[in-house]
């Protein structure tokens, strides 16, 4: 049965004469009345009312046009799946992503989209949200995770999961049978993000004062170089937990007892919204589906997911 033979009869069906059928095809009535004569004698039964009468559908011919409607349907959704899955393959997918994603699961992402659409090109991005942020925005990347959203018109986001947050330092510094407050904390060394970068954000409000972080605070724009830095006894810093697992485990770093415990740490997800980005939805589906696997894998308190956040979209 031919593509062309079932939207013929949707078409009949809609326009309830053969005239404004054979306008609406570009074609002409007895191609129509051929087509349907067709489809009649391949099922062996009237499916319109001849006559006089207006037009009508024989029950059959309800029953044969649901069917075709459906089938039409699931026609028109593959060909746009594929399509998107073509239009992938030739166009990358620039994806960005802050370090303690980069070092987490975004592999398991990559592995993922290339598993469902193998000439898929992806070009990644590690760096600091506000230049992820600003490359969205400048057009340069097409779906970022960090720190913040991007909510400007035209993009989407909703938070990915959380990562709890440990303060930690090497084991020449600290003392890990002690309970430090946060004024005792403020008095050793501290290595973190820049100034006015969303990281600093989260520890500056720690302390209440960020005089207290004037003199001991040294700044580092890298995750590695400021675990590095960790590992080699120069401060103490709040990092998330996932990120500094194998170095925990290595007793390279060891997490301090506090009184006072970080908040945790919300992982956004942006992503540019239209019809042009028409494959974006499934990366979208992939990342979530990723994220939600490695949660699974990872002791629940170092990584979850924030139900209550799932379905929040930007503007």
């Amino acid at each position: 049965m031919r593509d062309i033979d079932m939207r013929t009869f949707v078409a009949l069906a809609r326009n309830r004469h053969f005239g404004r059928t054979a306008d609406e095809l570009n074609t002409t009535q007895p191609a129509i009345s051929g087509r349907l004569a067709a489809l009649e004698a391949e099922f062996g039964c009237r499916l319109v009312h001849r006559g006089d009468r207006a037009f009508a559908l024989t029950p059959a011919g309800q029953q044969v046009l649901a069917q075709f409607q459906q089938t039409l349907h699931d026609i028109d959704a593959l060909r746009r799946h594929l399509g998107q899955a073509a239009q992938a393959q030739l166009e990358p997918l620039r994806l960005g992503a802050i370090d303690s994603v980069s070092a987490t699961w975004m592999p398991a992402l990559i592995e993922a989209l290339r598993a469902s659409f193998p000439e898929l090109r992806i070009e990644l991005t590690v760096d600091g949200t506000r230049p992820l942020v600003d490359g969205m925005r400048a057009g340069d990347l097409d779906m970022v995770f960090c720190l913040q959203p991007v909510l400007d018109d035209g993009f989407r986001s909703y938070v990915a999961c959380m990562l709890q947050m440990v303060w930690a330092g090497a084991p020449s510094l600290i003392d890990p049978d002690r309970t430090y407050t946060v004024a005792e904390l403020g008095e050793l060394p501290i290595i973190s993000f820049p100034r006015n970068s969303p990281p600093f954000q989260m520890i500056a409000p720690f302390f209440q004062d960020e005089q207290v972080l004037a003199s001991k605070l040294t700044s580092c724009n890298s995750l590695y170089a400021l675990v590095n830095l960790l590992i080699d006894g120069f401060g103490i810093g709040a990092i998330p937990t996932v990120s500094i697992r194998r170095e925990i485990d290595q007793r390279l770093l060891v997490p301090l007892r506090v009184a006072k415990r970080m908040p945790p740490m919300p992982i956004v997800a942006s992503y540019r919204a239209g019809p042009e980005w028409s494959f974006l939805p499934q990366a979208v589906e992939h990342a979530k589906a990723t994220v939600s696997g490695y949660c699974a894998r990872v002791d629940p308190s170092l990584v979850w997911l924030d139900a209550a956040s799932q379905g929040v979209e930007g503007a």
